[in-house]
């Protein structure tokens, strides 16, 4: 029985991954609770597991005490000395009560509690691995379809893709390999339950992250993240090393590093613009591939009004609006986009005095910017 013992908790550790203590401790309760149960016993007892031998021992735990109220759980300080003449009061001492068939009772009622901690073991490995990976991006294959969710296969376990979370442009069919992005793990009853999204922002910055090595090293940040999934997103990128090139650095050699993220994305467009800490110069970079001819700013209420070229409107606006919206969600400024007509018949454009200024600062932002169309 020993050598079974052993080797069963030998592949257990290793196949597994569970402490070899934890499958030990599991087995040490089950017994207790074996006892109990099918000797009618209430006493508090200990078990002895002897993996050596393979042996299994009860031993009744009774606290020595002066009057005995309870025989299952006290014993008197006389009856003590009788074993051991150094007891004194408040000892425990222990008794062997090990029942002549025990090691068939306990083998048959201890398999099922073992193997729920062994499993709960399993589950809280699982967890522990999975809680450290919220908010990254890990490479799934598809397993099964349903109104509610894909089932997206992450090794271990069965991730949860829902369906607010999958991306309008695609189609998924079982065995696909997909990146997704971990967005909750959570411990139930059943064991741990992960959710993950295509279409969460973070997707699009891991993605950058895994191509694009100067913003896996730091040099370049990625700033903000604006994303309308499976059709257009933007996202601001910085550099303090004035060396460095952000926008260029994510475009890539001939466009290749946002290519392969546009790609991942099955299409979806991408705008990569220059951050900067003027909210002028940001709002007219987030507004690219439009020319921007002024932007004003009212800071108590983070509102901007922006001024293009009366050609350039609806390249501004986007369709459906999107380009504005996508520009505010970037900046976290309000925009409000005036054609150059309409500016001048409203008086507020131009302004003498901001013209130079503002050419100054935003051709050069301009000059690295990168459409991809």
């Amino acid at each position: 029985m020993s050598s079974e013992l052993l080797d069963a908790l030998t592949i257990l550790e290793r196949e597994k991954g569970i402490s070899r203590d934890v499958i030990i401790d599991a087995i040490e309760a089950a017994l207790v609770s074996a006892y109990r149960r099918n000797f009618n016993q209430a006493q508090n007892v200990r078990i002895d597991l002897n993996l050596q031998t393979g042996t299994m021992r009860v031993y009744a735990r009774k606290e020595v005490v002066d009057q005995v109220f309870d025989p299952r759980l006290e014993i008197s300080l006389e009856d003590a000395r009788r074993i051991n003449p150094n007891y004194v009061v408040e000892d425990i001492v222990e008794m062997e009560v090990t029942p002549k068939d025990f090691g068939r009772i306990a083998a048959q009622t201890a398999k099922q509690v073992v193997t729920q901690r062994v499993r709960e073991a399993e589950r809280g490995i699982i967890y522990s691995e999975f809680i450290d990976r919220e908010e990254d991006i890990m490479t799934g294959i598809v397993q099964r379809l349903d109104s509610k969710f894909i089932y997206v296969s992450l090794g271990k376990i069965e991730a949860l893709l829902p369906v607010n979370e999958q991306m309008p442009n695609e189609r998924y069919k079982p065995h696909d390999r997909i990146k997704v992005f971990i967005t909750k793990v959570e411990k139930t009853t059943k064991g741990p339950q992960i959710f993950v999204s295509r279409t969460h922002p973070g997707l699009l910055k891991r993605l950058f992250e895994i191509e694009v090595p100067e913003i896996y090293d730091g040099t370049v940040e990625i700033k903000s993240v604006a994303r309308e999934a499976g059709d257009r997103s933007k996202i601001s990128v910085h550099s303090d090393n004035n060396e460095v090139d952000p926008v260029g650095s994510c475009v890539g050699p001939k466009g290749t590093r946002v290519q392969a993220v546009v790609n991942e994305l099955k299409g979806e467009k991408i705008d990569i613009v220059k951050w900067s800490d003027n909210p002028v110069v940001f709002v007219a970079n987030s507004l690219s591939p439009s020319k921007v001819l002024d932007v004003m700013v009212n800071e108590s209420e983070k509102a901007t009004t922006v001024v293009v070229p009366d050609y350039q409107l609806s390249l501004a606006i986007g369709k459906r609006g999107q380009n504005a919206r996508l520009a505010a969600k970037l900046t976290g400024w309000k925009i409000d986009i005036k054609s150059e007509t309409d500016a001048r018949e409203l008086g507020i454009y131009p302004r003498e005095e901001m013209i130079r200024l503002f050419d100054d600062q935003v051709d050069v932002e301009f000059n690295n910017e990168e459409e991809l169309d």
